[in-house]
């Protein structure tokens, strides 16, 4: 069985009428449209991709604020702890134990606590 081959049909300019100004007025408005197009493919190519970026770079690449903790009076920092987003700090506070707890991100307390035997 042979395949079925369409002829090549090779158009020249020459070959073919002028367009008439209305069709030439709908060639322009199609090639404006398809410029319009075009550029709107491409910014929102661009946005997606923008977005894209900042996220990625905002949200991974940012280090935490510089903070100083303020402790007691006399305080001596004794063990820290980094887990689950958190960082605790444990201090000796004449003689009392304390644990201040600080969110690992925004360096912020969120929490302390106090030590103490019972009787």
């Amino acid at each position: 069985m042979t395949p079925i081959m369409s002829p090549i049909i090779d158009h020249e300019p020459e070959d073919e009428p002028p367009l008439s100004p209305s069709q030439e007025k709908i060639v322009a408005r199609v090639r404006w449209l398809m410029m319009i197009s075009g550029f709107a493919t491409v910014i929102g190519i661009a946005a997606v991709i923008g977005v894209i970026g900042y996220r990625v770079f905002k949200s991974e690449g940012s280090a935490p604020p510089e903070v100083t903790a303020k402790l007691p009076k006399g305080a001596r920092i004794m063990q820290t702890a980094v887990s689950g987003g958190r960082v605790a700090v444990t201090v000796d506070v004449g003689g009392a134990t304390e644990m201040f707890i600080f969110d690992l991100k925004t360096l912020q307390p969120t929490g302390r606590l106090k030590f103490s035997i019972g009787q």
